[in-house]
């Protein structure tokens, strides 16, 4: 089981910009695709992006298109969330998760290894 730990969160007001990182254990990082997703006060998990295990194939939430771009670095075993334009709708914990193998969906359902999350707080 691999074991992933976001960090970069924080507080910043509307319009500014995160980047968060999610460090992941084991050797076997780079065969799987990643994503994030997020979720704020009161309201179910929601998909933010993913990424597949060589970068060519990347997905958004409509939310986010335009604003966030997801990247990874398999040397270093570790996936970012580049976040621009943020909004006061952005604000949530921020999990990364790795997809499970054989699964084509972006639901909860179809990632497992979920971190522990980090705070984005965006104020107005």
């Amino acid at each position: 089981q691999v074991q992933l730990v976001e960090s970069g969160g924080g507080l910043v007001q509307a319009g500014g910009s995160l980047r968060l990182s999610c460090a992941a254990s084991g050797r076997t990082f780079g065969t799987y695709a990643m994503g994030w997703f997020r979720q704020a006060p009161g309201k179910e998990r929601e998909f933010v992006a993913a990424i597949g295990w060589s970068s060519v194939n990347t997905y958004y939430a409509d939310s986010v298109k335009g604003r966030f771009t997801i990247s990874r670095d398999n040397a270093k075993n570790t996936v970012y969330l580049q976040m621009n334009n943020l909004k006061p709708e952005d604000t949530g914990v921020y999990y990364c998760a790795r997809k499970l193998l054989g699964r084509y969906g972006l639901d909860s359902a179809d990632f497992d290894s979920w971190g522990p999350g980090t705070q984005v707080s965006v104020s107005s």
